[in-house]
C-alpha cells in the first residue's frame, strides 16, 4: 500500500502593491501565479481581474526583420458570469472588441522595445473576473506594462493607460458604467513620464481645444501611475537579458548606401508608387552583383537593407530640404476625387479618391431585426450599424488570394465606425439596421480614412439623414532630436519611414475619432497640438470641397432598391391580437402585403417592405387591428350586417359595432330595412359600452 505525502505549499515570493486610481483601489499580485513566466501580475481594478504574463524565446527568430511581437487580449465569459452561446459553449476565436483591445495594447508598447531585438515576445492578458465600472482593457495595459518592466525582457518602459469621459462638460478619468453612457468622449491615453505614446478616441464632436486638455489631464494622472510602478520595479525587477544585435552591419550599410544613393534619389523622386517601385529593381539588383560574394548573407539582409536606405533619404529631403517625394507642400493634400451612385441596385455607394488611395464604400439597409448581436463580457448585446473593411491583394499591386480579414482590417473598419456613429440618426429617427462596407481598391496611405471619407458619401446616397459630414486626414511626423516636422496627408512612403500617422476624423463643429500610430517614443505636447490643428484644416478642406461638392446632402428619400420602413406604437396589450394564435395574423399579414414585420416588447412596431404601398398597406392592417374608438367621436363606416334588433357598422377596417334599433333614426323604426341597406355608408357616433361590455353606435347622434 502506498502512502502519499504532501507538504503545504506556500509562495514566499508573493508580493501586494496597492494604489488608489479615480477613486478606486489597484491592486498588483506577483509571485503567485504563472511562475514560469519572465514576468507576471495579477492586476485588480475594482473587482475586475486580469493576469498578464509576459515571455520571451531564448533565441532570435532566424530569417525576419521585425520584433514577432504578439499582443492577445483574452475574453473569459465566466470572468462576466456568462456561459458562451453557440453549439460548444466554449470561447472560439476572439470577439471584435477583444482584437481592437490587444491592438491598443500592441501600440504604446511595440514601440519600447530595442529596435534590434527579434527573440519572439508574447503578452497574454486574460481577463477572469469583470467589473463593469472598471474596464478590463485599461486594467490590461497597466498589466502588461508592469509584466514586461519586472521581467527579464529587454524594454524600455514603463508606460501606463486611462480611459477618459467627458460628462457635462467635465474631464472624467476612468469613468463608471453609468458616466459612459452619458459621456460624449471615450478616449484611452497611454503614456511614459516625459511622452504620450497612444491616444484612441470616439467623440460626439468634441472640440479640439477640449479633446487636447482631456489628453494632458490623462497624461498628469499617468505620472503619479507610474510613480507607483518605478517603485514596484525598483523592488521586484530582474535584470534585462542580454541577447544578440541583429541590427545590420553600419560599414556594410555606408558602403552600399554611397554605392547606389543618387540612383536611389531618383527612385523616390515621383508619387507614383508603381513607378517607384519599378526604379527600385534594377538597384537591388546592382546592389546584388556587385556586393553578394562579399557579403554571403545580404539576399537574406536585402529587405531591412532597403528599407533602412529609403527611410535615410526621405526623412533626411524632409527634415533638410523640407522636401516631400511627391513635391507637395507639408500642409498640402493630395488631388482629390468624390463620386456617389455607382451602383444602382446597391443602397448607396461613394468613392473617395486621394492620390493613389482610392475607397469605394458601399451601403446597405436593412430591419433592426438584422442588427449585429453581440456574446462579449461587457453589457452590450447588439449594434445596428456595422462597419467592414478590406484590403485585398491587388490594392497595393500584390498577387496573392484573399483570405479572412486580419487585425488591421478589423481594426481600420472599426476606426471608421467609430468616426461616424456620432453623426447617425436615432432608431426612432431613422428605424434602419445599417451596414456599411468599404473596399479599399487601391492603397497608398491612409486607407481607414479615406474610407471615412468615402462612408459619409455613401450614408447620403442611401438617404441616411446624418447630422453633419464627416472628414479623415492622417498627420505624419519626422523626428531627429529635438527637431520634429508635421505633414499633412501622408502618403505610404512617408508613413512607412515616418515617425507618426495621426489619424483624426470629425466634421466642421468637432472630433469624431483619434487613432495614433507611432514608431518612437512618445509625442510632446506641441506635436500633438500642432497635429490636432493640422488635421481640422485638412478635414475642414475635404468636407467644403470634396463631400459637398459630389452630394450637398443626404438623399431626401432612401434608394429604390431600400426596404421602405415604417414604425408604429401600439398598446402593448395589443400585441397578442397582431400577431394571432400560434402567429396566424402577422403571417396573413405579411402574405397580403409582403410586408415583413417586426415588434418589440414594448409595442414599437416595425414594417419593412420593397416598396412604400405595400408597407403602408400592411401598417393599414395593424391600425385597424389596435385601433380602439373614442367616446363621442363620430365615424364613417359602411352597413356589413342587418339584424331585427338593430345593425352592425364597419367603423374602421375590421372593426365593426353594433347600432341598436332605437338609434338609427331621430323617429321610431319599425323595421331596420325601412332605413337601411346592406353596404351603406353612413355616420356614427360611438357613445362607450352598453351594460354586457359591447361597444354601442349611434347614427341619430351622428347627425
Amino acid at each position: 500500500m502506498y502512502e502519499v505525502k504532501s507538504s503545504q505549499m506556500t509562495f514566499p515570493k508573493n508580493r501586494v502593491f496597492n494604489y488608489t486610481l479615480a477613486g478606486r483601489p489597484l491592486t498588483i499580485e506577483t509571485g503567485k501565479l504563472a511562475g514560469l513566466c519572465n514576468g507576471s501580475c495579477l492586476v485588480r481594478y475594482g473587482d475586475t481581474a486580469v493576469l498578464c504574463c509576459a515571455t520571451a524565446s531564448a533565441k532570435p527568430r532566424d530569417g525576419i526583420d521585425f520584433l514577432p511581437l504578439s499582443v492577445d487580449f483574452e475574453e473569459r465569459m465566466y470572468a462576466a458570469g456568462k456561459i458562451p452561446g453557440g453549439y460548444l459553449k466554449r470561447e472560439g476565436k476572439p470577439s471584435e472588441k477583444a482584437i481592437l483591445t490587444s491592438r491598443v495594447i500592441d501600440r504604446p508598447v511595440r514601440p519600447l522595445f530595442p529596435k534590434d531585438l527579434r527573440n519572439d515576445v508574447a503578452l497574454s492578458l486574460t481577463v477572469m473576473a469583470v467589473d463593469q465600472d472598471c474596464e478590463p482593457e485599461v486594467v490590461a495595459m497597466i498589466g502588461a506594462s508592469i509584466a514586461l518592466s519586472i521581467s527579464d525582457i529587454p524594454w524600455n518602459g514603463p508606460i501606463a493607460g486611462l480611459h477618459v469621459g467627458l460628462v457635462d462638460g467635465k474631464i472624467v478619468i476612468n469613468p463608471t458604467e453609468a458616466e459612459r453612457k452619458v459621456s460624449d468622449l471615450e478616449l484611452t491615453v497611454a503614456a511614459s513620464k516625459e511622452k504620450v505614446v497612444m491616444i484612441e478616441a470616439g467623440a460626439n464632436e468634441v472640440p479640439d481645444d477640449v479633446m487636447y486638455d482631456a489628453i494632458m489631464k490623462a497624461h498628469e494622472e499617468i505620472k503619479e501611475l507610474l510613480k507607483f510602478v518605478d517603485a514596484i520595479v525598483d523592488e521586484i525587477g530582474k535584470p534585462k537579458f542580454e541577447y544578440p544585435s541583429c541590427d545590420l552591419d553600419h560599414d556594410m550599410f555606408d558602403k552600399i548606401f554611397a554605392f547606389c544613393e543618387s540612383d536611389l534619389m531618383n527612385a523616390l523622386d515621383t508619387d507614383d508608387k508603381n513607378v517607384r517601385d519599378a526604379r527600385m529593381v534594377p538597384i537591388t539588383d546592382a546592389i546584388m552583383e556587385k556586393f553578394s560574394e562579399e557579403y554571403p548573407d545580404l539576399a537574406v539582409q536585402m529587405p531591412e537593407l532597403v528599407y533602412k536606405m529609403q527611410k535615410k533619404v526621405v526623412r533626411r529631403w524632409l527634415l533638410e530640404d523640407g522636401k516631400r517625394v511627391d513635391g507637395r507642400a507639408m500642409n498640402e493634400i493630395r488631388p482629390l476625387c468624390a463620386e456617389v451612385g455607382l451602383f444602382k441596385k446597391v443602397h448607396g455607394s461613394g468613392m473617395f479618391t486621394r492620390g493613389q488611395t482610392q475607397v469605394v464604400t458601399l451601403a446597405t439597409l436593412g430591419t433592426l431585426a438584422e442588427a449585429q448581436m453581440l456574446d462579449g463580457i461587457d453589457n452590450e448585446t447588439s449594434k445596428r450599424y456595422m462597419h467592414h473593411y478590406n484590403m485585398p491583394g491587388y490594392s497595393t499591386g500584390e498577387a496573392k488570394p484573399s483570405r479572412s480579414p486580419g487585425r488591421r482590417e478589423i481594426g481600420h473598419g472599426a476606426l471608421a465606425e467609430r468616426s461616424l456613429v456620432p453623426v447617425l440618426p436615432s432608431e426612432e429617427e431613422f428605424p434602419y439596421a445599417i451596414r456599411l462596407v468599404s473596399e479599399v481598391v487601391s492603397s497608398n496611405g491612409s486607407t481607414s480614412q479615406a474610407s471615412v471619407c468615402g462612408s459619409t458619401l455613401a450614408l447620403m446616397d442611401a438617404g441616411v439623414p446624418i447630422k453633419a459630414p464627416v472628414a479623415g486626414i492622417s498627420c505624419g511626423l519626422i523626428t531627429e532630436g529635438e527637431r520634429w516636422m508635421t505633414m499633412l496627408d501622408i502618403q505610404g512612403v512617408e508613413d512607412f519611414y515616418g515617425d507618426m500617422d495621426f489619424k483624426v476624423a470629425g466634421t466642421h463643429k468637432g472630433i469624431t475619432s483619434i487613432q495614433m500610430d507611432l514608431k518612437i517614443d512618445g509625442l510632446t505636447p506641441e506635436i500633438i497640438k500642432s497635429a490636432l490643428e493640422t488635421t481640422h484644416a485638412g478635414r475642414d478642406y475635404i468636407i467644403d470641397e470634396v463631400i459637398l461638392k459630389a452630394i450637398d446632402a443626404p438623399r431626401a428619400d432612401v434608394n429604390e432598391s431600400a426596404p421602405k420602413m415604417l414604425t408604429i406604437k401600439i398598446d402593448p396589450d395589443k400585441i397578442r391580437e397582431v400577431i394571432g394564435k400560434g402567429g396566424s395574423v402577422i403571417q396573413k399579414i405579411t402574405a397580403d402585403t409582403g410586408a415583413k414585420i417586426d415588434i418589440e416588447d414594448d409595442g414599437t412596431v416595425y414594417v419593412a417592405a420593397v416598396n412604400r404601398t405595400s408597407a403602408e398597406a400592411a401598417k393599414a392592417v395593424i391600425d385597424a387591428i389596435c385601433f380602439e374608438p373614442e367616446v363621442g367621436a363620430v365615424y364613417t363606416g359602411k352597413v356589413t350586417g342587418i339584424k331585427e334588433f338593430g345593425c352592425f357598422v364597419e367603423y374602421a377596417p375590421g372593426k365593426e359595432g353594433m347600432v341598436h334599433i332605437s338609434k338609427l333614426a331621430d323617429h321610431r323604426v319599425e323595421k331596420v330595412e325601412d332605413v337601411l341597406k346592406l353596404g351603406d355608408t353612413v355616420k356614427v357616433k360611438y357613445i362607450g359600452l352598453d351594460k354586457k361590455g359591447r361597444m354601442d353606435f349611434s347614427i341619430k347622434d351622428a347627425q
